[in-house]
């Protein structure tokens, strides 16, 4: 045990570290005096927990997880089902769980449980191409179930996250060329035509969706990015004021606890998915550019561990984490500077959110598992993972 603890990644934890310094000081600098005073404190504990999870996957064998991974992924879609009917709303979606004071966010839980559900569903294919029918269309029923549930819980953005690790661990599972090139044509006309017809029709589009389908909270998103001319103040009045706040901060920003647009309120609850507004104001592009660094050095050292393991799981483990951050990060940070749509998806690490700290550091814990158990020779491995 001792020796496997000495081989952590310190590189990755001096980045953890870092990044935790990052998001307790900017939720300090947006909370300081208000009535969300004393978040950065609550920041420090799920920190800790999130250390402690990170920890104690480090040394805990992954495998197991995924030799399991079935009855961990029924139980997670029997949770997304139950909080469907008794979660509480919260920004349009029903997706919280209140248990003992604590909020927690199962839709955030399952992007974790995912992952190892569809690792464990490609670890036991042959090294070959994946087939259509036989691995494909399973792989993605397994993924589309628990979309299907967090689209009714009107949560936009988690649910678009298990189509993006999907994508991702079908690649690395090896996919066929002519399927992904079909499937890139299929998914690439459905956004243009959406685009399209949202832009060129959008009184029947807004009916459809609002009325139709009682989905009128993705129109408050969609319509600050693709018309915003036509969207309201109060739908646009988030993005466009920390649009405001990115661009003000210059080169190397106005200063901690100084941003004009951040420290007037001119944002609303800053401090979970709109934190980069507060990063890029008051440290301006050289902060924002670190902050990037930082996870481009996290995601860099996550997929040098999935190359030299010589297990076939933990490869696909480690994949799947790197597609969910890479699209939180894209789709947060490109939501407040136009390219994306608002999905309320937290920047990790940073913004404020008890379940998305724990999780995010649980699954930097499985990834330092890889690199701690991925060395072991094939005969010393746990019996391979169930069928579904």
């Amino acid at each position: 045990m001792l020796q496997r603890f000495k081989k952590i990644d310190g590189v990755i934890v001096v980045v953890l570290l870092m990044l935790m310094a990052i998001s307790i000081l900017s939720i300090y600098s947006v909370t300081h005096g208000r009535k969300d005073d004393g978040l950065h404190i609550q920041m420090i504990k799920w920190y800790g927990v999130g250390f402690v999870a990170f920890f104690g996957l480090s040394l805990f064998d992954y495998r197991l997880l995924v030799k399991y991974a079935h009855y961990i992924y029924i139980l997670g879609v029997g949770i997304l089902v139950v909080v469907s009917f008794v979660g509480k709303v919260k920004n349009g979606a029903r997706g919280w769980l209140e248990i003992g004071g604590l909020s927690l966010q199962p839709a955030e839980l399952f992007k974790l449980i995912l992952i190892l559900a569809l690792a464990a569903l490609l670890v036991r294919k042959n090294k070959g191409e994946l087939l259509f029918w036989r691995d494909v269309v399973p792989l993605s029923l397994v993924a589309l179930l628990p979309f299907a549930v967090v689209i009714i819980q009107n949560d936009l953005g988690n649910a678009l996250s298990y189509m993006v690790i999907l994508v991702g661990l079908l690649w690395i599972g090896r996919i066929k060329w002519s399927h992904a090139l079909i499937g890139l044509i299929i998914f690439g006309g459905a956004i243009f035509g959406f685009i399209y017809s949202y832009i060129n029709y959008h009184e029947q589009m807004t009916n459809f969706l609002s009325e139709t389908i009682g989905r009128k909270h993705f129109v408050a998103r969609f319509d600050p990015w693709l018309v915003p001319e036509l969207a309201s103040s109060d739908d646009s009045y988030q993005t466009r004021n920390a649009k405001i706040a990115i661009a003000s901060g210059g080169l190397s920003g106005e200063g901690y606890m100084k941003g004009g647009s951040v420290q007037s309120g001119k944002i609303p609850v800053l401090y979970t998915d709109a934190i980069f507004a507060q990063i890029a104001e008051e440290f301006g592009f050289v902060g924002a550019a670190l902050l990037l660094l930082l996870f481009f050095i996290l995601i860099h050292r996550m997929i040098m561990i999935a190359l030299e393991c010589r297990e076939r799981a933990g490869p696909f483990l480690i994949i799947g984490m790197v597609a969910m951050l890479l699209y939180q990060i894209f789709e947060n940070i490109g939501a407040y500077i136009g390219l994306m749509p608002l999905t309320g998806i937290t920047l990790p690490f940073i913004s404020y959110g008890g379940t998305s700290i724990v999780i995010n550091m649980a699954s930097m814990g499985i990834a330092m598992s890889v690199l701690l158990y991925g060395q072991d020779v094939e005969e010393n491995l746990p019996a391979p993972a169930v069928y579904f």
